[in-house]
């Protein structure tokens, strides 16, 4: 990546109290990039994302939008930017129909009054444009399954026009097929130029859409890895801290041998 990212952490550090949640954390996502985030449970991802999306302010570092700091000190600010976060709980209303919860917050009035034709409309196109197969957007969305919930929410999330997206787990408890519907989307996503971030844990999803993978550990960085040239056991081994494991002691005795 040659250009300048348009999202770019630099030296970022949070602390709740006595915990030292982030420290010194460096992250860069360019336009038309899937980067994986990924790390053990407690290792800061949770609250890597929410200093991004506004939820917690940082204490130390910078955040640059396109080449320039920027101050995101609550949702709004980051929304204003164009930073669109979809948490694990997805938090669509299941008595709502598809446009009702694409519209939520943002609904289009004529008159004073909400303008269900366009709104209508614009879901059908919205939706027809990342090839998300939905039975009807009337459907309540209690009446969909686990994948077309997940790509609902990801769909109301560019009602917005994002530059970046934060895919918090979009693919946690789904089968296989709804997983693979997920993942295609991620695709389009990519290829409509935006920038975005994948927490996942889910070894084969990361390795299936991103383009890098950075590892956070213990609140810190270990390491940002070229999917396409990088190990599985390398990732792994980036995640856990192991030095010493099944991978090493056999490339030990490999080497070994060869002498």
């Amino acid at each position: 990546m040659t250009s300048a990212p348009v999202l770019a952490l630099r030296g970022v550090s949070k602390r709740f109290g006595a915990v030292q949640a982030l420290t010194d954390v460096d992250l860069e996502v360019h336009a038309g990039e899937v980067v994986a985030l990924v790390g053990d449970n407690g290792a800061g991802k949770s609250t890597l994302v929410k200093t991004i999306a506004g939820v917690h302010p940082i204490d130390e570092g910078v955040i640059e939008w396109e080449g320039k700091p920027v101050s995101i000190n609550r949702p709004h600010d980051a929304a204003t930017l164009g930073v669109a976060t979809v948490y694990q709980d997805l938090a669509l209303c299941d008595n709502l129909d598809v446009v009702g919860n694409l519209y939520l917050g943002r609904e289009l009035r004529r008159a004073g009054v909400l303008d269900e034709v366009t709104m209508e409309q614009k879901a059908r196109e919205l939706l027809s444009t990342l090839s998300i197969r939905i039975p009807s957007v009337r459907i309540p969305i209690a009446g969909l399954s686990g994948g077309q919930r997940q790509v609902v929410a990801i769909a109301r999330a560019l009602i917005g026009e994002p530059k970046v997206v934060i895919l918090d787990e979009p693919t946690a408890a789904l089968g296989v097929e709804q997983t693979a519907q997920v993942l295609d989307l991620v695709e389009r996503l990519r290829e409509r130029g935006l920038g975005v971030i994948l927490i996942s844990h889910n070894m084969a999803d990361v390795r299936a859409v991103a383009d890098t993978v950075a590892v956070l550990r213990l609140g810190k960085n270990n390491g940002s890895f070229p999917v396409a040239e990088t190990t599985h056991e390398t990732i792994i081994a980036a995640i856990t801290g192991a030095t010493d494991n099944a991978v090493t002691r056999r490339q030990a005795r490999t080497a070994e041998a060869a002498k």
